[in-house]
């Protein structure tokens, strides 16, 4: 085999940014692939080459394969990384690029399709006598035979898309008059995510731990696990923070999940790089998932602990080579936590943020410091992919120096011009639960109001802050206070501010010498206590980090307000930009408190707008297929009388 030049990452966001730093580490050319509103996207921008696939959506851009084969080709690229998500576990995918004459840069897709589907890999694992989660896996498809299913197998149970992954397709049923509106939601997601709208369902077991294997075989018949990862901190399904080795996992333990996860790889002929799922009870048993036949986003904790280069395996055992190592000389060393950085509202059910990142800090550089991300300062979030916008590595001799090390970097964090998970991060590792590795899948359902404040009225202190780090960031000679800007002469002034911030409005007065401001970093004293305070002024709007949450702190326009406050009586709004995949109601229609009146799709998952009271639909705003923005009304609601 040609000694590899060039790879084509068919990805997008921080997991393509992180597959081209190997590559070119490794001296090979790299090629990114991107949808129109990409085009100026940060992977984009650091990739060799560039080529534009057209289109907006998923749809008509990520997964077009027909499209991506003919970019590898005028790039000149030998072989393709599917990242993970979008075609990661396609084996239509996967034979598509070997029958083009490239490398694919994962497992066989014979592999795939062993494993892709859930059903199929959960009998394989029951031939293999590995313990399974009671469910229904079977091919019959209506509603009726969910029904008995899970009357036999007992609430709650969780639906689950055969073909997919991250939290998409998955729906927790607590009795059965769910069981209808969530199947047809989670195929529908299934269906817009994967292309298949196949669903499993399996009882849904109470204080699990979700511990993961990471596997690695080559094409000689070598297998290796390179230990395991706790990954139970979820909200939505989906991963939140994980850490590796899992806490409180004996070596007895990691060598019987080890083994099996071997046992399954190698019973497919895989190659390369996979994760076999496992939940693990109370009782130390281990109960087998799935597995993802593809790297995952938290495989940074397992190359903190093992001091490997996953991505530089792949490259290298896709041409061919042999394992470097053996079971016996896999590393273990030091503990590693990961958490994702994402674009979403953790007070608003977690829902999607989009919009432009008018501030974006990482945390800095050091040793035990790791930083992947796919965005920077000035970049656009879009509708139309997933919220992730980077993850934070941290390493240590030890779980807590790990720990204390990441709570550092989230607190050096800065992000504003949009809702971000930043401070509901910050709040789950510095959690004293989470500090003594108290971990199941019911962790933020658990702690949640501790994790997720209800946000009160702003401070007398903050608003005092928010003033002085408003015309402390102030342009020299700027806006009309700037002949009576007293503070950098130090002479005695007053300067009345009529400020807004999270929805609140306060008018501001300061008189005297202002709270001082050296490099972006606002000290308040208070009681003889001296804190600094990150205050950054971008277009117009100061920035002030204040208890561990970005505030934007921007001059009161009362016409702005007024207008927000103009939409219909009993109106029903977007809570997100996204698009209308069903209207669920007609105008004139009597509906009950908690109906489905519409179905929202934003960021490939699906959000119902539901009627907060029982009342007669008035009016319509919009109609399937349509983009709205956030705050557009939707559906106007009379009460009921």
């Amino acid at each position: 085999m040609s000694t590899l030049t060039s790879v084509l990452v068919a990805n997008r966001g921080e997991i393509a940014c992180r597959i081209m730093r190997t590559a070119k580490a490794m001296g090979l050319t790299t090629v990114a692939v991107h949808s129109a509103i990409d085009r100026d996207a940060r992977h984009s921008r650091e990739a060799d080459i560039r080529v534009d696939l057209g289109g907006s959506k998923a749809t008509d851009s990520y997964l077009q394969i027909d499209k991506l084969i003919a970019a590898a080709h005028a790039s000149g690229a030998q072989a393709i990384h599917p990242g993970y998500g979008f075609l990661s576990e396609n084996a239509g995918f996967a034979r598509a690029v070997e029958a083009a004459g490239l490398i694919f840069l994962g497992p066989p897709a014979s592999a795939i399709d062993a494993m892709g589907s859930k059903s199929a890999a959960k009998a394989l694992m029951e031939t293999a006598g590995v313990p399974l989660v009671p469910g229904y896996h079977g091919e019959a498809q209506d509603l009726e035979t969910f029904r008995e299913a899970c009357a036999r197998i007992g609430y709650p149970v969780l639906l689950k898309a055969t073909a997919g992954g991250g939290g998409k397709g998955m729906k927790v049923v607590e009795d059965v008059s769910q069981l209808a509106e969530a199947l047809a939601s989670a195929q529908r997601e299934a269906l817009s995510s994967f292309g298949n709208g196949q669903m499993l369902v399996e009882k849904y077991l109470l204080k699990p731990r979700h511990v993961e294997i990471q596997v690695f075989a080559d094409r000689h018949g070598n297998c290796l696990y390179l230990n395991e990862r706790d990954c139970s901190i979820q909200r939505r399904h989906q991963k939140v923070v994980e850490e590796a080795p899992a806490p409180g996992v004996s070596a007895e333990q990691r060598k019987a999940m080890g083994e099996a996860a071997v046992r399954a790889a190698q019973a497919i002929g895989y190659v390369g790089a996979g994760t076999v799922e496992f939940l693990l009870d109370a009782r130390g048993e281990f109960f087998f998932m799935e597995m993802n036949t593809r790297l995952q986003v938290e495989h940074p904790v397992t190359e903190a602990i093992t001091g490997l280069d996953l991505v530089a395996w792949q490259i290298r055992v896709a041409q061919g080579e042999v394992l470097p190592i053996t079971q016996a000389q896999v590393p273990l060393r030091g503990h590693a936590i990961e958490v994702r950085l994402y674009a979403e509202d953790p007070a608003n059910d977690f829902l999607p943020a989009t919009g432009r990142l008018a501030l974006y800090r990482e945390s800095r550089p050091g040793p035990g410091r790791r930083v992947d991300s796919g965005v920077e300062q000035g970049d656009s979030v879009s509708p139309f992919y997933d919220p992730m916008l980077g993850k934070l590595i941290a390493w240590g001799e030890d779980r807590e120096q790990a720990r204390l090390r990441l709570l550092s970097m989230l607190d050096e964090c800065a992000v504003g011009g949009l809702k971000t998970n930043l401070g509901f991060l910050r709040r789950i590792i510095g959690h004293p639960a989470f500090a003594a590795a108290e971990l199941d899948t019911g962790f933020i359902p658990r702690y949640q109001e501790e994790l997720l404040p209800v946000a009160g009225a702003l401070s007398d202190e903050f608003w005092q802050a928010a003033g002085s780090a408003f015309m402390q960031t102030l342009p020299t000679g700027d806006g009309p206070w700037a002949a009576t800007h007293g503070f950098r002469a130090g002479l005695p002034a007053q300067v009345s501010l009529h400020l807004s911030c999270n929805g609140q409005d306060r008018l501001v007065t300061l008189a005297g010498q202002s709270s001082p401001l050296t490099d972006e970093q606002l000290i308040i004293e208070h009681q003889g206590i001296r804190r600094a305070h990150l205050a950054v002024r971008t277009e117009g709007t100061v920035y002030l980090r204040w208890d561990g949450e970005m505030q934007a702190v921007s001059l009161f326009d009362p016409i702005a307000a007024a207008e927000a406050g103009q939409s219909p009586q009993g109106g029903l709004t977007a809570p997100m930009n996204g698009s209308i995949v069903r209207v669920l109601v007609d105008i004139g229609q009597r509906v009950e408190a908690g109906a489905q009146l519409v179905v929202l799709e934003a960021m490939k998952m699906e959000h119902s707008i539901r009627a907060p009271e029982a009342g007669v639909v008035k009016a319509l705003f919009c109609q399937e297929g349509e983009m709205v923005a956030e705050g557009s009304a939707l559906v106007e609601l009379e009460p009921a009388h």
